[in-house]
């Protein structure tokens, strides 16, 4: 072989060498991909839910020991509005209203119904909320309530007004969503709310006043449908 003929072929041979290692330096190399960015949500969450009121039984007659007072339950629709201050923290406001019926008991049995009261319970919580279970997200909460109490009717001749004093509670709460995807969910939630109005009834035909304290304390139990923004 000449000379010439000698160079090509070493320039053919360094070419391949060259070539080859470029090849296997690419199938080597990991190929960067971008992380995925996730949706970003709204801190605002809204729930629908069907509230049980569940008021205890009892309360206090000013100078009658053996007087007690009893309180119907409802099941009424109710709004809740989230605000996520972080993934964890949050503040709840509940909304919705529904009306109980007062009825006498012990000593007052033989009055039956006394009164039919309409309550609006706004309440607000501040919220833990557990982000490590996947789509089972729990909560609980700790807040504060004041109820109004409005359209005050009485229903026994006995009586000719009533008067439910306004009134501070203090409420405890636990609850969940189940997520179906980052927006849509269904909730479970309890509530109880420590309330214990003054009341103030009006004899009929007289100035006379029968005066007290009804042990409403009512448990607030809901479900329904969660969405998040």
């Amino acid at each position: 072989m000449n000379k010439f003929g000698l160079g090509v072929a070493l320039a053919a041979a360094f070419g391949a060498l060259v070539a080859g290692k470029a090849v296997a330096a690419d199938l080597s190399t990991p190929v960067y991909k971008a992380p995925a960015v996730e949706e970003a949500l709204s801190p605002w969450m809204i729930r629908i839910r069907a509230l049980w009121v569940k008021p205890e039984n009892g309360g206090v007659v000013t100078g009658d020991p053996f007087a007690d007072l009893s309180y119907s339950d409802s099941v009424i629709p109710e709004l809740d509005i989230t605000y996520f201050f972080t993934k964890n923290i949050a503040a709840e406001l509940i909304l919705g209203t529904t009306r109980s019926t007062i009825t006498g008991q012990g000593s007052l049995s033989s009055l039956n119904d006394i009164a039919k009261v309409w309550i609006l319970p706004p309440t607000l919580t501040l919220q833990y909320h557990f982000t490590d279970f996947g789509p089972f997200k729990p909560y609980i909460g700790a807040g504060v309530n004041y109820t109004f109490f409005y359209n005050q009717d009485v229903k026994n001749s006995a009586f000719s007004s009533i008067d439910v004093n306004d009134a501070w509670g203090f409420a405890l709460q636990a609850g969940f969503d189940w997520m179906f995807d980052k927006h849509w969910g269904v909730n479970v939630d309890v509530k109880k709310i420590f309330m214990e109005p003054d009341f103030v009834l009006q004899v009929a035909g007289s100035g006379a006043t029968v005066t007290g304290r009804a042990d409403l304390n009512p448990w607030l139990i809901g479900g329904g449908v969660t969405y998040r923004f």
